[in-house]
């Protein structure tokens, strides 16, 4: 796609801390839901339940985190 633009530096800083705050909250209320639903199973099964619902959640996000430790590309160099 030749229009498509990729977010600014400040933008995916931002939107990564929109996801931490408030997604990843959410997230672990409705894992923890689902999670619920295996308690009666084994130890093993719910083990791997909640490995697997701990990984899934970043997938989406995983463009967005890329390079937010790094320093702003696009800030002007320091003298």
């Amino acid at each position: 796609m030749a229009g498509k633009r990729a977010l600014s530096y400040k933008a995916k800083r931002r939107w990564a801390l929109v996801v931490l705050v408030v997604g990843l909250p959410l997230y672990i209320i409705l894992a923890t839901t689902l999670g619920g639903l295996f308690s009666g199973q084994s130890v093993l099964l719910q083990l791997v339940v909640y490995v697997v619902l701990g990984i899934v959640w970043i997938l989406p996000f995983k463009s967005l985190f890329r390079g937010i430790g790094q320093p702003d590309p696009d800030a002007p160099p320091d003298q």
